[in-house]
């Protein structure tokens, strides 16, 4: 078991490396490329706060490359072509990824390799109808299709039996009429998965009548309304999409009918995973953003790095990382090992977003003035922590979670 466990380290600094090799050569010369599009918010959003054409189409570039160099696909189950990486697999890599560029490469971050459910090789596709599965499958492995998971809506955020969007029965299949909110991808998205209510009794009761739906986004009736501007930016990822009278099918329907609250939850626990370890790999950044300064700044004849107020943030910065980090990596292993583990999801979730939101503070305020400048990209990644408290259940939601899973008996730790 060690020794397995060695060779899986050993195999998942060597995907590191190479993914890093890959980065360097071939996408940061795009990146260098197109520097001065990638600066300039107006010309990233459009004036509906969407991403523009210009760059969707860099976006597009990294995935097909990042296809091609076998990457784009590491998330991906076997069965899907893709590279059946584990959970402590995905979650070293996330770590590296945000240690190694922090918040300054957000095209290396969702080009490369996507969320490993709700884009590029997403499990959801197993429990797709299998010939629809075949028409679509190789576009969306090579990054030339892309999805987007429409699940969240106006008043439907943590609790998803306040969704709105309804499914109603026709001959042939079901129409679909709704609006969901802060869906990512959406505005450059090919397929949509869809959860709507199909059957109101149930949905009622609480016990199901959730359908999740796979729908094409060229489709008469689905409509990108805006990107939603957040924490100071001119748009962003997350959109507004509009469903009016989208006919679907039974052949589109994901899993079984009136049973998606399951695959929703399972995705959204996969979320809280992997955004934990993104946690550990900014705050590991900010740190060592912060050792350097303090070993270079000079204040009252010595480097700040000596005075004892900033060994002390230096400090807690290091015992916070450590401790969270400990706590992703058992997380990770119980994932693999098949164990129940939605405790543990929201315990890390929960900690590890509110962990670098402290580190971030500490990290500016040990660069006094200059933390507070666009230049070192500090309060980019002061504001990215700050949104991940929000997506794929609050910090109360996740204390809720924690506190009724040990209440109900699940209580060891």
């Amino acid at each position: 078991m060690a020794d397995r466990t060695v060779t899986e380290a050993q195999e998942h600094r060597e995907i590191i490396e190479a993914l890093f090799g890959f980065v360097d050569k071939a996408v940061a010369p795009i990146e260098e490329e197109h520097a001065e599009l990638l600066a300039d918010e107006t010309r990233v959003f459009d004036e509906r706060g969407l991403m523009s054409p210009e760059y969707q189409d860099i976006s597009r570039q990294v995935r097909e490359l990042s296809a091609e160099a076998g990457f784009y696909s590491l998330y991906g189950a076997e069965e899907l072509g893709g590279g059946n990486l584990s959970a402590a697999g995905i979650v070293a890599i996330q770590e590296a990824m945000h240690h190694r560029y922090g918040p300054n490469r957000s095209v290396v971050h969702e080009s490369v390799i996507p969320s490993p459910f709700t884009n590029g090789l997403s499990p959801l596709l197993l429990e797709l109808d299998e010939g629809l599965r075949e028409e679509k499958l190789e576009a969306i492995a090579a990054g030339t299709a892309t999805l987007c998971f429409a699940l969240s809506e106006p008043d439907a955020g943590s609790d998803v039996f306040n969704l709105k969007t309804r499914a109603s029965a026709v001959d042939g299949g079901w129409v679909l009429n709704g609006q969901k909110q802060w869906i990512s991808n959406a505005a450059h998205a090919s397929h949509a998965f869809v959860f709507a209510v199909t059957d109101p009794e149930a949905f009622k009761a609480r016990t199901g009548g959730i359908t999740c739906f796979f729908v094409d986004t060229d489709a008469e009736g689905f409509s990108v309304d805006t990107g939603i501007p957040m924490m100071g930016n001119r748009g962003s990822n997350a959109t507004i999409i509009s469903l009016t009278d989208v006919h679907v099918t039974p052949r589109q329907i994901v899993g079984e009918e009136g049973k998606a609250l399951k695959l929703a939850l399972g995705g959204i626990s996969r979320g809280r995973l992997t955004m934990s370890a993104t946690c550990v790999g900014l705050a590991r950044w900010a740190l060592d953003m912060s050792l350097e300064y303090a070993n270079t700044r000079r204040t009252f004849g010595r480097t700040i790095g000596e005075h004892q107020m900033v060994q002390a943030k230096l400090a807690e910065m290091a015992m916070e990382i450590y401790l969270c980090k400990s706590a992703v990596l058992r997380t990770a292993e119980m994932v693999d090992a098949g164990e129940a583990s939605v405790k543990e999801t929201s315990i890390i979730k929960a900690r590890c977003t509110e962990m670098v939101g402290r580190v971030l503070d500490e990290a500016i305020q040990i660069h006094g003035g200059l933390g507070l400048t666009n230049e070192l990209g500090l309060e980019a990644g002061y504001r990215f922590a700050r949104m991940l408290r929000i997506p794929d259940g609050t910090s109360e939601i996740q204390r809720r979670t924690i506190a009724r899973r040990m209440l109900a008996g699940d209580s060891t730790l």
